[in-house]
């Protein structure tokens, strides 16, 4: 059954590790994602973002596939199926559909405004048994179509929010969606200790995981980040290898346009690259 990503990332803090979500668009993304974790007995959290859950034909469509996934797998480890830079709207549609956690991006409004809707859901998410998720400061990049210019966050603002009781903080330190670019500053450790040393124990939330150097990546766990997602770097390790699977021409050889051999070598990519993720972040054996 799927948990709240409370408890473990309360673990992950306080073993200083960090829990990794991976972003979903599809059935091979899902399997591939869970297949992995039970194998690595990692807990995990499965990130859906409003374009990829509009794509799966909606959210009860995509609980519903991982709820029955996790069912026939027999998947024994920690899963939360969790909101990505959710609207208010989108947070209410995910809260009805069985979603265990969500996020609510609130970091495009007035800090004033992002306090009073993030209380409003934290007040729902208790009622239900879930996790939530709050930011302050954007994520610079775009991804399906949320666009951050990528501002480190105000550790007092951070503060704000953090009393309110969400279970999880994402808080811009320079960190971006999608590919970093070869003039990228790094992460700001100056701001996310000020924020660290302000918000406790909360478990800190990295977006933007793909492309972090590996010291910068530790070095991140070590000051409170116990939740990193990770869904660009799967999206290309998928690409690279069905592009290969192409250009040899498997796809043309015997029935190799199947799909389920045609998607076969993505879906093992994507299981490679979780698997490195989850050995990178500590959360491997976690789950024992």
């Amino acid at each position: 059954m799927l948990v709240s990503a409370k408890e473990m990332l309360d673990k992950a803090v306080a073993g200083h590790y960090a829990v990794g979500q991976f972003n979903i668009n599809n059935l091979e993304w899902t399997k591939s994602i869970l297949l992995t974790a039970e194998e690595l007995k990692s807990p995990v959290i499965l990130g859906v973002s409003e374009g990829a859950g509009k794509y799966m034909t909606g959210f009860k469509t995509v609980a519903a596939m991982v709820k029955a996934m996790m069912e026939e797998l027999n998947i024994t480890v920690p899963v939360a199926l969790h909101l990505d830079h959710g609207t208010y709207e989108g947070c209410k549609k995910c809260i009805d559909a069985g979603f265990s956690s969500i996020m609510f991006d609130g970091s495009k409004y007035p800090i004033e405004e992002n306090v009073a809707k993030t209380k409003e859901l934290i007040a729902i998410c208790r009622e239900k048994g879930m996790s939530i998720e709050a930011e302050v400061g954007s994520i610079g990049g775009e991804e399906d179509g949320v666009i951050g210019k990528g501002e480190c966050a105000d550790p007092n603002e951070c503060k704000m929010i953090a009393d309110l009781g969400v279970d999880m903080l994402a808080a811009g330190i320079g960190n971006i969606h999608g590919k970093y670019p070869a003039n990228w500053e790094g992460l700001s450790f100056e701001t996310l200790d000020a924020i660290q040393k302000l918000t406790g124990d909360m478990p800190l939330v990295l977006h933007g995981g793909t492309g972090i150097p590996e010291d910068m990546i530790k070095k991140a766990i070590s000051l409170g980040v116990a939740k990193i997602n990770v869904n660009t770097e799967c999206q290309l390790s998928f690409a690279d290898a069905t592009r290969k699977y192409i250009e040899a021409g498997k796809d043309l050889e015997g029935k190799g346009y199947d799909p389920r051999k045609l998607l076969k070598p993505g879906a093992e990519a994507i299981q490679a690259t979780v698997k490195e993720k989850m050995e990178l972040f500590g959360s491997v054996g976690k789950a024992e």
